[in-house]
């Protein structure tokens, strides 16, 4: 009886050991999927057309004038996205960052387009960087979104805008002469053409080449005095000027405003909008203020931390495009702003290169990225706030566009509502407003093609997410018939890869692995989730789809 209670304990013993074993050994095996900036899987969102989360900040600054259709402010709101991260509505897509249009207060008055009125509800008509518009939400509201979405490792990107300031209205007086020209307006056909002037009309150019101190604008004291931070703003200001020994002049007041954004409530990034409309030397400055900030918030918030990545820049230099490479042309000059701060700039051909073949846009975006812009990277995108001629306006595309763009080498960016085919063309709008509708909820509830195209989104989303690879690996072709493909990405002691098979029939199909999987390796397409043994240096798949997105188990 003793020798079969012992060798009962013995056995229970060697199991618990063995398991532990095997615990360790697959800890071993597997290392945490890092984030990595150059594969990030984007949503873009119009904060105000997004989620209406609460009602009672709608209209807190009187912005009552008639406004044109999709001209004014409908409601979304920083608690309309803190909703919808703890939906786990973008962690379904696979998103790992966010960016948000500018959230700082806008204008209180309206513009007469000629159409109709407008109101700064997009975010780029700033009228004071230090708060933000009472429409988009409060302080406290940014603190729990940045900190909902860090606990699902999303990172928030918010927009700067250093260019200029809002329009002049009956209720926004312009900024004094020493921060501000009104005139010339930009002609557009040379470098200094596109600096030294104003994008258009009654819109304020930040004076950004100038290096002389100015005075604070008047009506910003007044208004911090009735607001009570008066002494706060001027003692943050005069801390800031004494710290880094610039002058103050206009581009680094607002470098202060916006990289107190980083410090406060721990942002990951900024998109920077109008980035050639300014000398270079503005972003090189921002680039280290921003560091500088993030540093000092990693520094004093240890555990909210997310990993060691640098603060990340991405860039509006509008009409720049990956054929280009590092370098974008004004005609008259060519500027590197890969040089002078910027991890990856938007990329303008991505919505042309589109209409490729999948191998004639995959291949060389990854032979780009690999080499001419190693090190960097660019942001992909087929719809936006203000492309009038985005891929696929009608949506008659949906499902393509998404494969194209969540499977094409570098970083992708869904506009809000590209993953629920959101209409683009809105009947008795004008311009970018037909861009800007509210985001379609209600289809993906009674919609069925909605929801196909919103699921597809989903598992290509999610599988760009869980493999660096996707966006930020080398690409190579494995076979034309049926196309095939792998990514591989290395760094440190993280290896990823991955193949991916396009326009293969429904039904059973075999697929070569290459050298990226062996024999007797157990493989899985995530797509159907379907799993098949490697056997001869190929995987059979039985699913009812035409893609296969395939994983080692």
């Amino acid at each position: 009886m003793k020798n079969t209670i012992l060798f009962f304990l013995t056995s229970i013993l060697l199991i618990s050991c063995n398991q532990k074993k095997e615990a360790i050994g697959n800890n071993t095996e597997k290392t945490p999927t890092p984030f990595v900036w150059k594969a990030a899987n984007v949503y873009f969102l119009l904060t105000d057309r997004f989620n209406n989360g609460d009602t009672l900040n709608d209209n807190l600054l009187e912005r009552n004038k008639l406004a044109a259709k999709l001209r004014g402010f409908k409601g979304g709101d920083i608690r309309g996205i803190i909703q919808k991260i703890e939906e786990g509505y973008f962690t379904d897509l696979g998103i790992n960052a966010i960016w948000m249009t500018p959230i700082v207060e806008q204008i209180h008055g309206s513009v007469d387009e000629g159409t109709g009125n407008s109101y700064g509800f997009h975010g780029y008509w700033a009228k004071d960087w230090t708060n933000l518009d009472p429409n988009f939400g409060t302080r406290k509201d940014l603190a729990e979104l940045v900190k909902k979405a860090h606990a699902k490792g999303i990172r928030i990107i918010l927009d700067a805008v250093i260019n200029h300031t809002g329009p002049v209205t009956e209720k926004d007086e312009v900024y004094p002469d020493e921060w501000v020209r009104t005139s010339p307006k930009c002609t557009y056909d040379s470098y200094g053409n596109n600096i030294n002037c104003t994008l258009v009309e009654n819109l304020p150019d930040i004076k950004t080449e100038n290096n002389d101190a100015v005075e604070l604008p008047p009506m910003l004291v007044e208004k911090w005095k009735k607001e009570g931070h008066y002494e706060e703003e001027i003692a943050e200001l005069d801390t800031f000027f004494k710290e880094t020994g610039y002058p103050r002049a206009p581009k680094y007041y607002i470098m202060k405003w916006l990289s107190d954004y980083i410090v406060d409530f721990g942002i990951d990034g900024y998109r920077v909008d109008t980035v050639k409309h300014t000398y270079e030397d503005v972003w090189s400055e921002f680039a280290k203020v921003c560091q500088t900030k993030f540093d000092t918030f990693k520094k004093n918030n240890p555990t909210k931390v997310l990993d060691n990545n640098d603060f990340f820049l991405v860039g509006e230099v509008y009409g720049y495009g990956i054929s280009g490479k590092k370098l974008y042309d004004f005609g008259d000059k060519k500027v590197d702003y890969f040089a002078h701060g910027f991890n990856s700039l938007i990329n303008f051909d991505f919505k042309s290169d589109a209409n490729k073949s999948y191998e004639e846009l995959f291949a060389p975006y990854s032979n780009t990225l690999q080499n001419g812009l190693k090190g960097f990277s660019v942001m992909n995108y087929i719809s936006s706030h203000d492309d009038g001629s985005p891929f696929d306006k009608k949506r008659e595309k949906a499902i393509e566009a998404g494969t194209k763009l969540l499977l094409t080498p570098g970083i992708s960016q869904i506009y809000y509502g590209d993953e629920t085919a959101r209409s683009l063309d809105i009947s008795g709008t004008e311009g970018d407003a037909t861009l800007r509708s509210l985001m379609n909820w209600e289809d993906i509830k009674t919609n069925p093609k909605t929801k196909e195209v919103l699921n597809h989104f989903q598992k290509l989303g999610q599988f760009r997410k869980n493999h660096p690879s996707v966006g930020a690996g080398k690409h190579t072709l494995i076979a034309s018939l049926p196309y095939t493909f792998s990514r591989v990405y290395s760094a440190s002691d993280y290896e990823d890869k991955v193949i991916i098979a396009l326009n293969i029939p429904k039904g059973e199909k075999e697929i070569a692995v290459g050298s990226i999987f062996k024999n007797e390796d157990i493989v899985i397409d995530t797509y159907s989730n379907t799993k098949a043994t490697v056997q001869n240096g190929k995987a059979t798949f039985n699913t009812p789809f035409t893609i296969l997105l395939i994983e080692k188990q």
